[in-house]
C-alpha cells in the first residue's frame, strides 16, 4: 500500500503541476502572438511532454530500468490517442471529428511516420541490424531529423492556412504579465521534473511487488501517470471551447515523445537504447500507429453518426485497439 500511495502522490504532483504548466505556457504564448494550433503542436505539446522526459532520463540513468522509459514514451502515445475518446464524449452536441479542423491528420500523419520508425528500429536493433555511434544508435539523429522536418511543414502549412492570429488567440491572460507567466512556468516546472526523477524508482518497486514486467508498468501505469498534464489541458481545452488547441496538444506530444526516445538514448550510456530493452514495445509502437491511422480517417471521413448519441464510431475503434493493447502486454509481461 505505501508504493501505491507514493506512485497515487506522483499522479496528483504531475497533475496539478503539468496543468498549471500547461497553463502558463499557453500564457506566454499568447503574449508572443502564435496560433491555437501552433500552441498545440509545438508549445504545449512539448510542455506537457516534460514528465515523460524527466521520469526517462531518470530511469535509463538512476534507476537503470530502460524498459520503463520506453514503455513510459509508447504507452504515452497509446494513452493521447484514446483522449479523443474522451474529447469526443465530452463533445456532446456534435462529433469531435466534424468539429476539428482536417488539418491536424498533418501532424498525425507525421506521427505515424516517426513511431512506425521507432516501431521497426525496436525490432532491427534487437537483432543487432541497427548499426550505431558508440552507445548511439543511428535512429537518434534520424528522429531529430523527422522531428525538425514534421515542425517545419506544419508550420508553413499554419502559414498557408493563413490564420490571422487575432482570429485564433484569445486574449485571456491580459492582466497576468509576461513575466509573471514565466515565473509560475519555472516553479511548475520544477514540481514536474522532481516527480518525475522520483517515478521511475516508483515504478520498478511496483513491478517487482507484483512480478510484473517492467514495460509493462512502463507502458501502462507510468505512461498513464506522465500523460495526465495531456488530460487535464485537453479536457480543460475543450471545456473552453478550444477543441483545435487539445487535439494540437494530443498529436503534438506524440510527435515530442519519439524526440523524447532520441534523448534517452544519447542518455543511456550502456548501450543502444533500443538493443536492450524488450521486442513487445514495438506492440505499442504498431498500436499507436493504428490509432493514429483510425484518427485520421475520422478526421478525413467527418461522420456524424454517433453510438447512442455519445460517442463516434471512430472513437470506439481506438478504444478496441487502445484496450487490445493493454491486454497484450498484460500477456507478454506476467
Amino acid at each position: 500500500m505505501l508504493i501505491w500511495a507514493q506512485f497515487l502522490l506522483c499522479l496528483l504532483l504531475i497533475a496539478v503541476a503539468g496543468y498549471r504548466l500547461s497553463l502558463y505556457g499557453d500564457m506566454i504564448a499568447e503574449k508572443l502572438g502564435l496560433t491555437r494550433t501552433w500552441i498545440g503542436v509545438i508549445l504545449v505539446a512539448s510542455v506537457t511532454s516534460l514528465p515523460e522526459l524527466v521520469s526517462g532520463i531518470s530511469a535509463v540513468t538512476a534507476a537503470h530500468t530502460p524498459d520503463i522509459a520506453v514503455g513510459d514514451v509508447l504507452g504515452s502515445c497509446v494513452f493521447n490517442l484514446v483522449l479523443i475518446v474522451v474529447i469526443d464524449f465530452l463533445q456532446r452536441q456534435e462529433s469531435v471529428y466534424t468539429r476539428a479542423h482536417v488539418g491536424h491528420t498533418l501532424t498525425a500523419a507525421f506521427g505515424v511516420i516517426l513511431i512506425g520508425f521507432v516501431g521497426l528500429n525496436l525490432l532491427l536493433a534487437r537483432a543487432g541490424l541497427v548499426p550505431s555511434l558508440g552507445h548511439v544508435g543511428l535512429y537518434t539523429p534520424v528522429i531529430v531529423l523527422l522531428y525538425a522536418l514534421a515542425m517545419r511543414v506544419v508550420f508553413q502549412y499554419e502559414q498557408m492556412r493563413g490564420l490571422p492570429t487575432a482570429e485564433v488567440v484569445d486574449a485571456r491572460y491580459q492582466a497576468v504579465s509576461l513575466r509573471r507567466a514565466a515565473w509560475g512556468y519555472a516553479l511548475a516546472a520544477a514540481v514536474v521534473v522532481a516527480a518525475g526523477v522520483w517515478l521511475p524508482f516508483v515504478a520498478k518497486a511496483v513491478a517487482a511487488q507484483h512480478g510484473w514486467g517492467e514495460g509493462f508498468v512502463g507502458t501502462l501505469f507510468v505512461a498513464a501517470v506522465t500523460s495526465a498534464p495531456e488530460a487535464a489541458v485537453s479536457i480543460a481545452a475543450v471545456r473552453l471551447g478550444a477543441l483545435d488547441l487539445a487535439l494540437g496538444n494530443l498529436f503534438g506530444s506524440n510527435l515530442f515523445n519519439m524526440v523524447i526516445l532520441a534523448l534517452d538514448d544519447l542518455a543511456y550510456t550502456q548501450a543502444p537504447l533500443f538493443s536492450a530493452v524488450e521486442p513487445a514495445h514495438a506492440v505499442s509502437a504498431l498500436s499507436a500507429m493504428v490509432m493514429s491511422g483510425i484518427a485520421i480517417v475520422g478526421l478525413f471521413y467527418r461522420t456524424r453518426q454517433r453510438v447512442l448519441r455519445a460517442v463516434g464510431w471512430t472513437s470506439l475503434f481506438l478504444l478496441a485497439v487502445y484496450l487490445v493493447n493493454a491486454y497484450a502486454l498484460y500477456l507478454y509481461g506476467r
